[in-house]
C-alpha cells in the first residue's frame, strides 16, 4: 500500500537515487547536476516539505514544497514531484499532488504555483488540470531540452483557500 509522509533520514538515498532519475533524463527539472549524498541530506532537509512516496518499503517518489518567492508574495508555495520511472502510471504523481495541497494549506500557504512545466509534459500537464490547477501562460522556449532542443514551459496556480494565513 502506497504511503505518502514527511521523509525520514532513511529515505534519503531512495530520494537522491529518484530526484537524480528525473535530473539525469533532462526532460522534466531544471538542474543539471546530480545530489551527491551530502547534497541530498541537505538539500531535502531545506525544503518546508518533503515527501516521500514509499510502498513496501521503497521510496518510488517525492515531492518538495517551498515557497515560491518572499515578503509579500511569501503566501505562494512552489513543489516539485519526481516519481521513479519503474512507478509511473500508477497513481504516484496525482497522489504526490494531491497530498501537496493538503501539506501547502496546512502550512499556511494561499497558492500553489508551478513557474516552469515542461509543455512536452503531457501527462503531468493533464493531472495538473485534472485537479484543478490553471494555466495562466506559456514561456516559449522556457526550458533547454537534454538533447539540445528547447521546449516551451507552461505556468500553473491552484488556490489554496482563504483558510491558510501567508
Amino acid at each position: 500500500m502506497l504511503e505518502i509522509r514527511e521523509y525520514a533520514p532513511g529515505d534519503i538515498e531512495g530520494l537522491r537515487a529518484v530526484w537524480n532519475e528525473v535530473v539525469r533524463g533532462g526532460e522534466a527539472f531544471p538542474q543539471l547536476d546530480e545530489l551527491t549524498p551530502g547534497d541530498a541530506e541537505r538539500f531535502f532537509a531545506a525544503q518546508d516539505f518533503t515527501a516521500a512516496a514509499v510502498e513496501g518499503g521503497r521510496v518510488l517518489g517525492l515531492y518538495i514544497l517551498h515557497p515560491n518567492n518572499v515578503g509579500r508574495c511569501g503566501h505562494q508555495a512552489n513543489a516539485s514531484y519526481a516519481v521513479a520511472s519503474a512507478a509511473r502510471g500508477r497513481g504516484v504523481g496525482e497522489a504526490l499532488v494531491r497530498h501537496s495541497l493538503a501539506t501547502a494549506a496546512g502550512l499556511g500557504y494561499r497558492l500553489l504555483i508551478f513557474n516552469a512545466v515542461v509543455a512536452s509534459n503531457t501527462r503531468a500537464i493533464r493531472l495538473y488540470e485534472k485537479l484543478g490547477f490553471r494555466r495562466i501562460g506559456t514561456v516559449p522556449g522556457g526550458f533547454h531540452m537534454k538533447d539540445g532542443s528547447w521546449s516551451d514551459t507552461v505556468l500553473f496556480y491552484h488556490e489554496l483557500g482563504e483558510a491558510a494565513g501567508k
